[in-house]
């Protein structure tokens, strides 16, 4: 076998570390083919910070990562791959490098430590040399550099403090200390000055991640050579673009990206991104938003057909959408990694109706004040302006530098202060509802979308102001952070930084802290979710579905990541507790009763977080709880630790969740373990069978229950087969699911159709359904579309989800009774139990072995 180029019909995600290099992935590849996925998807392979376990710490751009095999190992792997079918996905990071200890790790940041702004490697990175005298600033020390002095020590040539080593500035080795300190490119500094002092980009607060200027074509060119060879060699098939938004220019680097890799491939030069869509005479777009062919009055939940996305090789990028926040049209990608719809998938499993209740005996039980957890968009609004004047405040002076240089440049800014500057800075930049604006100085003038939404932010922003001659700073401001006000180096720098700031702020005060707080259903709080309104009726997810295949038919879908705060199969015990609060608020009361918690907030937090797991593993538990509690920052933070508070903390749940007699784990399972079941199956079977590329993540085709990293970043242990139970049913579906993708990739991807299927009788808004087919059944051949042929040959054809939402609601209503689900014309047997069915069929039969079915034409 050989694997199919073009679009992945699935990957599967592998988080490389020293413990589980190319080897081991290796090993596991007949495993993984037996599955039905058609790529593995790696974390970073290129050479990283020694032992880090995640890859995202680059420190050479040239090398394979030795310590996973190196580049012999990368492609032994992807042989032995290639000869079970499967091909290589590799996720990359443009946005930035480590800085590592020791320095020399990164050869070219020590270049730059030692030569300065005039290195040949001074253009790699991000730094601001007209701050503190042209020295960059080194935040490594332990304390104040008074009190670190006697650690600082000159050996072998190099400048020592512990583990870290500087290179010297030639011809200043001889110097006594004082001077020799002075005299360098850099100035090392105590730790705490990074939060207001830092002069470097870095990666959101991460001050051991510095960013690297990978808009500047020869930076790019080094930095992407060795990925590019393999691409071009045919051991990488595709790309995973890590964090996009945190470039200067996001669009601009996917399209040089583009470029490159059609250019090593020999492509040539086709359009990537969407398919343009036709134009009438006037100039619009036939089909709305661009790519497919619209088969439906637009609002109606019809049926589309789509072309294929992407570029010269399929690519998707790390993008965090917000609710209603498209992907950039003219991206040449094939998609986000998929956060987009774990947040509409996990929203079916959530009771609206159980959710606000859910709130209210949170609010009772907790009694948050409303900006600290209990009203989600004043938490998110005090967690903003908390980072963007604490741990962004480096980030902030920056931009209030370049504003202020922009102003003094042109006689008709001048007499902005620089306090008034910083204020409006900020204001703007906590209002913003998404990640970043992508406004550029010299390119396309900025959408109307990013216009209406700084608009609206400016007005919110004049309002810190009390005169309003001094408000009209904010009007600067937003020009400038347009594109709108000149196209001189400075206006360059401050378009793109207030978006890279922007996004920065988002992460850390959003997903970073108020996902922490705001704790009603720790599940809502997860990557691309809005806490406040977790919640996705049936129609709306139809409706998300369709514009996926209409508008990205190849973007990605995820449930589980590297990255995700609890995995798929922890949310959905959790989720569950939306349709049992009454008796959650009877329980979490008694459990804190009898172990009393520092607080009412952490109680409630690491009950629902033991439950997610479903025991009380201290080894997983205590880690997960204590960041949570620093990541909330309201008793204890990273940077300025309570030690007497997370005592308590520690001690709480050791004798708390940690130590619970079975009898407390056998009645919650009693409880949740019936809905959470459903709950799993049905939104992996979701992923697996709506328009997108699934990603599944190493070791959740089984039972797979995962906390926030490092938890959830474990080595797997892959290729085991359970007998019966949760695991053995998920991984029944999951290969029933995976092996027909990769059989009938025609009814599942590009040129394929999505038709939602709507159950009849009373109870069927529990039910979740539709129908996948290729584009021959649109209906446009004189049939009706759901005649279940592929339209070649007349061979069965065709696919239908069935997936049980809100089970125990249903369970209380007295089952399905007679409610029915249409079928398309024929006879269609169940590839999970093996039952046959027409339409309509009962659902109290159908589903009456396991709450999901894919079916498909006998």
């Amino acid at each position: 076998m050989t694997a199919a180029p073009g679009t992945p019909t699935a990957t599967y995600r592998l988080q490389l570390q020293p413990a589980f290099p190319f080897a081991a992935a290796e090993r596991a590849v007949p495993y993984l083919a037996s599955l039905g996925v058609s790529h593995l998807h790696l974390s970073p392979v290129l050479e990283a910070v020694p032992g880090s376990t995640h890859g995202y710490d680059v420190v050479d751009h040239s090398a394979v990562r030795a310590e996973l095999g190196g580049e012999e190992g990368l492609r032994a792997l992807a042989r032995t791959a290639r000869a079970h079918g499967l091909g290589l996905i590799v996720d990359i990071v443009p946005n930035h490098m480590a800085a590592p200890t020791p320095e020399r790790l990164n050869a070219q940041l020590w270049e730059v430590l030692r030569e300065g702004p005039e290195s040949a490697y001074a253009r790699w990175f991000d730094i601001d040399w007209r701050a503190h005298g042209g020295k960059v600033l080194l935040p490594v020390l332990g304390g104040p550099l008074g009190e670190e002095w006697d650690r600082l020590r000159v050996e072998d040539g190099t400048l020592r403090y512990y583990d870290h080593a500087f290179p010297l500035r030639p011809g200043t080795e001889g110097l006594p200390l004082a001077e020799l300190l002075d005299a360098q490119w850099y100035r090392l500094g105590w730790w705490r000055l990074a939060r207001t002092e830092l002069n470097y980009r870095r990666f959101f607060t991460i001050s051991e991640l510095i960013a690297v200027r990978v808009e500047d074509p020869e930076v790019f060119a080094a930095t992407h050579a060795t990925l590019l060879e393999l691409v071009r060699d045919g051991v990488v098939d595709g790309l995973r673009i890590d964090h996009p938004d945190g470039l200067a220019d996001p669009e601009g680097y996917l399209r040089r990206l583009d470029r490159a890799v059609r250019a090593a491939t020999g492509d040539g030069e086709r359009g990537g991104g969407r398919r343009a869509a036709p134009e009438d005479e006037d100039g619009r777009r036939i089909t709305p938003g661009g790519g497919g062919r619209w088969t439906a009055p637009e609002g109606d939940i019809g049926r589309w057909t789509a072309p294929e996305g992407g570029g010269a090789r399929w690519t998707v990028v790390e993008k965090i959408l917000a609710r209603d926040e498209p992907l950039p049209a003219t991206w040449p990608v094939a998609g986000t990694t998929g956060y987009d719809a774990l947040h509409h998938i996990d929203g079916l499993f959530v009771d609206p109706d159980g959710l606000e209740k859910l709130t209210a005996l949170y609010r009772a039980f907790a009694a948050p004040p409303a900006d600290v957890g209990g009203d989600w968009a004043a938490t998110v609004r005090r967690a903003a302006h908390e980072v963007v004047t604490h741990e962004l405040a480096a980030e902030v002076e920056r931009l209030t530098r370049t504003a202020s240089r922009i102003c003094a440049a042109d006689l008709r800014l001048r007499d902005h202060a620089p306090w008034a500057l910083r204020t409006a800075i900020r204001e703007l930049l906590v209002r913003l509802p998404v990640y970043r604006p992508y406004a550029s100085v010299g390119g396309p003038p900025a959408t109307d979308a990013d216009a209406v939404m700084l608009c609206s932010a400016a007005a919110g922003a004049r309002e810190a102001f009390t005169v309003a001659q001094e408000a009209q700073v904010v009007g600067v401001v937003r020009d400038a952070a347009l594109g709108g006000l000149g196209d001189g180096p400075d206006h360059r720098d401050f378009c793109a930084r207030f978006a890279q700031t922007a996004a920065a702020l988002r992460a850390k005060s959003v997903e970073d802290t108020a996902f922490y707080r705001y704790a009603p259903l720790l599940s809502a709080a997860e990557v691309g979710g809005d806490p406040g309104r977790p919640a996705v009726a049936p129609e709306e997810f139809h409706a998300f579905a369709a514009r996926r295949l209409r508008d990205w038919p190849a973007t990605g879908t995820v449930l589980s990541t590297h990255d995700t705060k609890r995995s798929a199969d922890a949310r959905a015990r959790l989720a569950a507790l939306t349709e049992c609060r009454g008796w959650w608020g009877r329980t979490v009361e008694e459990l804190t009763r009898s172990v009393s918690a520092p607080d009412p907030h952490l109680a409630w937090t690491a009950w629902q977080t033991a439950l997610a797991l479903g025991h009380g593993d201290a080894e997983r538990l205590v880690p997960a709880v204590l960041k949570a509690v620093r990541e909330a920052g309201l008793r204890t933070t990273w940077t300025e630790r309570n030690a007497a508070y997370e005592e308590e903390a520690t001690a709480f749940l050791e004798a708390g969740p940690c130590a619970a007699d079975p009898s407390v784990w056998a009645a919650i399972g009693a409880e949740l373990d019936g809905p959470a079941r459903a709950n799993a199956l049905g939104a992996a079977l979701l992923q697996l069978t709506m328009p997108g590329v699934p990603d599944l993540y190493m070791g959740t085709e089984c039972v797979y229950t995962a906390l926030v990293d490092p938890d959830n970043r474990r080595p797997p242990e892959l290729g085991g087969e359970p007998a019966d139970g949760p695991s053995a049913e998920k991984l029944l579906l999951t290969r029933a699911a995976l092996n027909l993708r990769r059989e009938r990739p025609g009814w599942f991807g590009p040129g394929s159709t999505y038709t939602p299927l709507l159950a009849s009788g009373p109870s069927a808004e529990h039910c979740v359904a539709f129908l996948r087919t290729d584009n021959g059944m649109d209906g446009t051949d004189g049939t009706d579309g759901m005649d279940g042929t592929d339209g070649m040959d007349g061979t069965p054809g065709g696919a239908v989800t069935v997936v049980t939402r809100l089970s125990r609601r249903l369970a209380e209503a007295e089952g399905w009774g007679a409610t029915r689900l249409p079928l398309p014309p024929g006879r269609w047997r169940d590839l999970l139990t093996g039952r046959t069915a027409e339409g309509p069929a009962t659902l109290d039969e159908l589903l009456s072995r396991l709450p999901v079915a894919l079916l498909v034409r006998i």
